[in-house]
């Protein structure tokens, strides 16, 4: 059997580039024996993910990553084996990419005061699936505007730039609700690139829990030992499940591919035991 799995990915569906079809087409060409499909504040690719994987014979876990808030800061949680049929779920999902598309809204508009051309921007914000910054970053690229994304956030779209519109996601304690409420098991995501000390972080973890969280991912690709050794410092502390992912969005970036080994540090229970049937 094979040892790779990817708990953290990303379809069309929000901000990835592959449809859930293509996504599950790419693990299986990778051996993936797991694969969790986990857009950003949607549920949509769920169904056909789930399918084009049972025809794959690799085990598929509905997810979802809702974007919440915590003391003023942004935050993910990875929802793993939610029930995509949750009216909770759903509600919640469908009040944040209400938000998600006023946002991109208004940034387009503040683009077009700067300069940029408003029109495709604002039908970009309009239409786009789960809109997210980087559907705008890579608008800017197609444009002429930017060579590449990261050019398109470091000059227009993130904090202090003109582009920048302040996000307003619900509180961390009532995305993980959601998440139980599915039947799903709430994860910390990408606990290194949060902008937090190392006694901020402890506390973001420790607030995590108490509202219901149950992991953290401690393999993910892009994590350095250093951030590596603290997630399972963390975990072992507060007892929490290991999760491993990729955070795929796109199979050109050589340094985020589909896929992880499952092995997890000493003393870390797998997240990815309490997935099977």
């Amino acid at each position: 059997m094979s040892n790779r799995i990817d708990l953290h990915t990303h379809s069309d569906c929000s901000d990835g580039l592959l449809s859930p079809p293509e996504l599950v087409a790419l693990a299986a060409r990778r051996d993936l024996r797991m694969l969790a499909l986990t857009d950003h504040d949607t549920v949509d690719g769920c169904a056909a993910a789930g399918a084009a994987c049972a025809a794959a014979a690799i085990r598929f876990v509905p997810g979802v990553e809702l974007s919440c808030q915590w003391r003023e800061r942004e935050i993910h949680v990875v929802g793993l084996r939610v029930d995509p049929g949750h009216a909770e779920l759903l509600a919640h999902c469908s009040v944040v990419n209400g938000r998600r598309r006023e946002r991109l809204q208004s940034m387009a508009r503040r683009l077009a005061r700067a300069g940029l051309p408003g029109d495709p921007l604002l039908a970009l914000a309009a239409t786009a699936r789960s809109p997210t910054r980087t559907h705008l970053a890579r608008e800017l690229c197609r444009l002429g505007v930017c060579d590449h994304p990261q050019q398109a956030f470091d000059r227009w779209l993130k904090r202090g730039q003109p582009g920048y519109v302040a996000a307003q996601w619900p509180p961390l304690a009532a995305a993980v609700h959601c998440i139980v409420a599915a039947g799903g098991i709430a994860v910390l995501a990408h606990p290194h690139r949060y902008p937090l000390s190392h006694g901020a972080l402890r506390e973001l973890v420790a607030d995590f829990k108490a509202a219901g969280g149950e992991g953290i991912e401690v393999s993910l690709a892009g994590m350095g030992p250093k951030d590596a050794d603290r997630a399972a410092s963390l975990a072992r502390r507060l007892e929490l499940a290991g999760s491993i992912g990729s955070d795929f969005h796109e199979p050109d970036l050589p340094w985020r591919p589909l896929g992880r080994f499952d092995k997890l540090p000493d003393q870390i229970t797998p997240i990815a035991a309490r997935l099977e049937p």
